[in-house]
């Protein structure tokens, strides 16, 4: 037994939970991927609730920044973003009923490393509904590679939804022209003179942007 995980056992012991010892390797296997940490649970699987821009509205004094994930396929970048925003000490997170956007599964809860245990996640249908009706209590932002206006001038005055696309293709034009501003992060750039690097990971451009939109006391 390793023995980082004995204090795990006592606690389990104490609160007379079974708990078993075993091989790295059926460990792998059970967990469906070698990158385990040493120990696997099972838990129940953390709700997703239906988002309501009313209630959202009735959040947005004490929550100024929401996130919102529109087609973020990949679990690990799903799990970044999660961490990133629990670190800022972000409330919540929105996931939309885009065909390709990543779930709650093992890789995005491990790639986490604890985040989604802090956010109340939500799924939005008909992200274009949604935005409308967001825009009442918040000024939506769409990031957006080369276009739109870089962080520090983006106007405060309102409470902030903020939405990521796709890593590919980002987010569609109908989205983009839904929200009221594009939102962007200045780079380099590919011309002469530049780094050649266009774009940023969905979860790096995340973790700048809500670092940069994040009002100074962010609480539930």
């Amino acid at each position: 037994m390793k023995e980082e995980t004995v204090g795990y056992c006592r606690v389990l012991a104490k609160a007379r939970r079974v708990f078993r010892e075993a091989a790295p390797e059926e460990l792998a296997r059970v967990a469906g991927t070698p990158m385990h940490g040493g120990i696997v649970a099972v838990a129940r699987p953390k709700p997703v609730r239906a988002f309501d821009p009313a209630e959202a509205a009735r959040w947005a004094a004490a929550a100024r920044l929401l996130p919102i994930l529109h087609g973020v396929a990949n679990p690990h970048n799903l799990g970044a973003i999660a961490r990133t925003a629990a670190f800022l000490g972000l409330p919540r997170l929105v996931l939309t009923d885009h065909p390709a956007q990543a779930g709650l599964s093992d890789a995005a809860l491990r790639v986490a490393e604890g985040g989604f245990e802090i956010l109340d996640v939500y799924r939005a249908a008909n992200l274009a509904d949604t935005l409308r009706r967001l825009k009442e209590s918040h000024r939506v932002l769409g990031a957006a590679p080369g276009r739109g206006l870089t962080p520090e001038r983006i106007p405060r005055d309102r409470p902030i939804a903020l939405v990521f696309g796709n890593e590919e293709q980002g987010l569609d034009a109908a989205t983009l022209a839904a929200c009221d501003e594009a939102v962007t992060i200045p780079g380099a750039g590919a011309g002469p003179g530049g780094s050649g690097v266009q774009s940023l990971n969905v979860s790096v451009a995340a973790g700048i942007l809500l670092y940069m939109l994040k009002p100074p006391a962010e609480s539930r």
